[in-house]
């Protein structure tokens, strides 16, 4: 089995946040979170990184990070061409926004030969999570039988608002069901979800997924269909907005019996910049792990 490989979303605009927000620092030595992420998935035994992004960003991807990492790891850039559409299918005018994740993991579809993770960039997962993944993609991945490394959900949110979250389903082992939900946070101290329309009470150990995925490539025909299945409905109604994910993507697959996904956990806290104002808390969380020992002042030393 080839040695298994991690990918990185990194395509996204960062609308919310204002900026590329990718590779902005959050290091004291001047590192994104994607440096921190390389780190770990090296520590793991990872030894290739695919950074998928757009083909404009790849002269600021390589200055602030592949000169860096180049001599640790194999760095390869995928392009999300938004272009890149099924037959059939023309690039609206007027749209700026990507297709999703779904549509960004397909820019890898040529290149990748064997198993493989993916990530998102400016999510910031733990060392652990990259050892479990990894030992489960060298030892028991299969083609109709994928993985994911889930969170516990308390993890994964602040007292500070509101956070989307796509909740988990766990049948022995396995993914049995993910489904969305656009509103959980703290309410006078109880961690409540939204369910139609009403705010409701949600075990704070119930797992979620954070976009953390172990595939091969026999994923990509399937993945080809449901993002042109996706297009036939929701061009036309929605043309400059609709996009698709990929934990809608894993949903599907589950529900048309693609394929199993098997359900690895982390114990580690997960956070994240969604918004500027987020930045402060993750910039102090990693300086204090530098300080602890967990990582060396200049990572690619």
């Amino acid at each position: 089995m080839e040695k298994p490989v991690l990918v990185i979303l990194a395509a996204g605009m960062g609308s919310r946040y204002g900026g590329l927000k990718q590779i902005d620092t959050v290091g004291n030595n001047g590192e994104s979170i994607i440096d921190f992420s390389i780190y770990d998935a090296k520590e793991a035994g990872f030894e290739t990184v695919v950074l998928i992004i757009r083909s404009e960003h790849e002269k600021a991807f390589e200055e602030a990070l592949g000169s860096k990492i180049r001599k640790h790891m194999n760095v390869i850039y995928a392009y999300q061409n938004m272009n890149d559409l099924p037959s059939g299918f023309e690039y609206p005018q007027g749209r700026e926004k990507p297709w999703g994740t779904t549509h960004a993991l397909l820019a890898c579809r040529d290149i990748l030969s064997g198993p493989f993770m993916i990530i998102n960039a400016d999510d910031y997962y733990g060392k652990r999570s990259f050892k479990i993944m990894f030992d489960y993609l060298s030892n028991q991945i299969r083609d109709d039988e994928y993985a994911m490394v889930g969170y516990v959900l308390e993890n994964t949110v602040t007292h500070s608002g509101m956070v989307t979250r796509a909740v988990c389903e766990n049948k022995d082992g396995y993914l049995n069901k993910i489904v969305e939900r656009p509103k959980i946070g703290y309410i006078d101290g109880v961690l409540m979800v939204e369910v139609d329309g009403q705010m409701v009470d949600i075990d704070p150990k119930s797992q979620v997924s954070m976009n953390y995925w172990g595939f091969t490539p026999a994923v990509f025909p399937y993945f080809q269909f449901v993002f042109r299945r996706f297009l036939e409905k929701e061009l036309e109604s929605n043309p400059l907005k609709c996009e698709h994910v990929l934990p809608t993507a894993v949903g599907e697959g589950l529900a048309e019996s693609q394929f199993k996904v098997r359900m690895l956990t982390s114990p580690d806290r997960w956070f994240g910049v969604t918004y500027r104002e987020d930045k402060p808390m993750v910039v102090e969380a990693l300086a204090r792990m530098k300080a602890e020992g967990m990582y060396p002042f200049d990572l690619w030393k």
